[in-house]
């Protein structure tokens, strides 16, 4: 079973002739452990396609499923608990607390999900230094490095042991170094297992992944399977109208 599963998944804003869709009938499977890469120009409905598949936004139409149960259409409450111990999402713009330090960052995470203050704070301190960060775990974000900050929003993102992690454009404000760091992280985070959804313009963030699908108006085009390999069988393209 997928552990993340979307079916004629679609968003729509607006009416009449200035009606958009930018998700447009969206089908996808994601397995466990795996890591899928969705590319595309921008505006092709990429970054809302995520936020459908996460929970930060309702879709129009269509199901998002969750290790085996349906999301989209759980009351506000349930939603918010799903989002604090089902998914994690890692932003371009980090969205760290800027009066917190990063141990407090990652703490908070994991804080949230339910675990006990001593927990959450061993689990934080354990996932910076994991990330090479334990000398700078008590610095407030100001202090920290570009690269340094998105290694602390991925500690923050795995803090709560999330199913999926969804990455939006996880390199985007990053410098050359930095987006070094990022992408090898990226690549130990897929030899651990974690599964992982990113969204990226990056290629060599693409040409990492399990899977790739290329998205073009609010549909998936394209997809491809390692080099050397075939494209999964468990994704579909969709691009359904009406």
């Amino acid at each position: 079973m997928p552990v993340l599963r979307a079916r004629g998944l679609r968003k729509e804003y607006g009416r009449g002739e200035g009606l958009v869709r930018a998700v447009n009938g969206v089908d996808l499977d994601v397995g466990a452990g795996e890591t899928v890469a969705i590319t595309g120009p921008s505006g092709c409905g990429k970054s809302t396609l995520l936020h459908l598949l996460g929970g930060l936004d309702r879709p129009s139409a269509g199901e998002v499923w969750l290790n085996g149960r349906r999301i989209d259409d759980l009351s506000e409450k349930a939603l918010a608990r799903t989002r604090r111990t089902g998914v994690s999402h890692v932003f371009q713009s980090f969205h760290l607390m800027e009066e917190l330090t990063a141990v407090e960052n990652v703490e908070l995470a994991a804080l949230l999900a339910g675990r006990s203050p001593r927990a959450a704070r061993r689990r934080a301190e354990e996932l910076l230094d994991q990330l090479g960060l334990a000398g700078r775990s008590r610095f407030l974000p100001s202090a920290l490095s570009g690269g340094q900050r998105q290694r602390v929003a991925v500690a923050r993102a795995l803090s709560n042991e999330p199913l999926v992690v969804l990455a939006d454009e996880p390199t985007g404000n990053l410098d050359s170094a930095a987006t070094q760091d990022v992408l090898q992280l990226f690549a130990e985070l897929r030899e651990s297992g974690q599964t992982l959804v990113v969204v990226t313009h990056d290629a060599r963030i693409a040409a990492g992944a399990d899977r790739r699908f290329s998205m073009r108006d609010g549909v998936f085009v394209d997809e491809a399977g390692p080099p050397g390999g075939t494209a999964g069988q468990c994704g579909a393209l969709a691009g359904r109208e009406g």
